[in-house]
């Protein structure tokens, strides 16, 4: 039986104190994008409008929380040379900082030595994982909620490794 997942708006309207959120692929094949991405491709302009009908719905969750004194981070872990969509990736994400969020990107080759989990993942208040699955080509695939204290404990303990390292979004140049 499969579990009913919350929405990611229940779960940070649910979190107390903190949401952090590990990516570490290089490229994604998320539906949802495949035309902002085929455009960004084409043209190199990508939406930067945290009010645009694209964004509003992530600016106004993110906002609310930060709001409330959640702190909202996240990381991500790229090789470099960066691929096409990390390309079109670190082109928006001037929206999540705008919104609220803290990004930092990790160079791949300065993480080997950081015990990482299999998946992404957002861990909410330390305790609550919702694992990202994707694909092979990278589609979204059903994730999953765990609130296994061991998973929690690698999570919290790889995105602290990970974010001390990392650069924070300003300062991450793409070559």
């Amino acid at each position: 039986m499969q579990q009913k997942l919350p929405s990611f708006a229940e779960l940070l309207d649910d979190a107390t104190e903190s949401a952090v959120h590990l990516e570490m692929r290089d490229s994604y094949g998320v539906a949802a994008e495949a035309e902002a991405f085929a455009r960004w491709k084409e043209t190199g302009e990508v939406d930067t409008d945290p009010e645009s009908a694209y964004w509003l719905p992530w600016t106004q969750l993110i906002r609310r929380t930060v709001a409330r004194g959640v702190q909202v981070r996240r990381a991500r872990i790229v090789s470099e040379p960066v691929s096409d969509y990390i390309r079109y990736e670190h082109a928006g994400t001037v929206v999540n900082v705008t919104a609220g969020e803290q990004v930092r990107w990790l160079p791949r080759r300065q993480a080997s030595d950081i015990a990482l989990p299999g998946n992404d993942f957002w861990l909410i208040d330390g305790r609550l994982i919702r694992w990202n699955h994707f694909t092979g080509d990278g589609a979204s695939a059903p994730g999953e909620i765990s609130e296994d204290g061991a998973a929690a404990q690698l999570c919290v303990a790889a995105f602290e490794a990970v974010w001390a390292r990392a650069i924070p979004h300003d300062d991450y140049k793409i070559h």
